[in-house]
């Protein structure tokens, strides 16, 4: 049985506590939302019997309150699936899948035992739960990363925060991200807002709901 783990401080624990957040009219520089911080985890413990890659791609996990198990996708505690895996901080690494919908921050964890086995570096997971509700779906109204169909709502000081679509979430939509271009120039005459989605194409063009 594999060993019980724990995900490292600032982390998205569980899909109901990443919420977005945008700069609504700044530049068109950034990301378009950033996750909400979860209170301190204790550290990765150092599990024993996996590949080079800790939580590899296609690996699974199961979900916990404080902390996750990695499991046999075939496992009925399995309920995410890794999409992609990246060493180093989710600011300065590469962006998850448009449709991630948490992320898991995996703390850096050296040899364990005398035998020095295993060594777990910095890191952070992006995950697709197995099962619906898929919040990182356009207009699921979650998920790390703001995306063409998505829809958001004024949050003050020039912020927005996404929402579900269908209005089943906390806040009701008010915009939705309709086209995702380089400039804002390039974006169709009915836009009412500007929305940063971080990226290759950055500016989101968001018109009411």
């Amino acid at each position: 049985m594999r060993e019980r783990w724990s995900v490292g401080a600032v982390c998205a624990l569980l899909v109901a506590l990443v919420t977005g957040c945008s700069s609504a009219s700044g530049s068109d520089r950034g990301d378009g939302r950033l996750g909400q911080k979860a209170s301190a985890a204790p550290t990765v413990t150092q599990p024993t019997g996996y590949g080079a890659v800790f939580l590899g791609v296609d690996e699974c996990s199961s979900f916990g309150t404080t902390s996750f198990t990695e499991v046999p996708c075939t496992s009925e505690r399995a309920a995410a699936r890794v999409v992609a895996r990246h060493d180093g901080e989710v600011s300065s690494g590469p962006p998850c899948p448009a449709t991630t919908d948490f992320v898991l921050h995996i703390s850096a964890q050296g040899p364990s035992g005398a035998g020095g086995d295993g060594v777990i570096p910095k890191g952070y997971a992006c995950m697709r739960n197995l099962e619906p509700p898929h919040p990182g779906d356009p207009g699921g109204g979650g998920g790390p990363r703001t995306i063409v169909g998505d829809c958001v709502y004024g949050s003050g000081s020039g912020q927005v925060r996404e929402t579900a679509c269908d209005g089943s979430g906390q806040r009701k939509p008010q915009y939705k991200v309709v086209k995702a271009v380089l400039r804002r120039t390039s974006c169709p005459a009915s836009t009412a807002l500007y929305v940063q989605l971080g990226g290759e194409r950055p500016v989101g063009c968001a018109r009411p709901v």
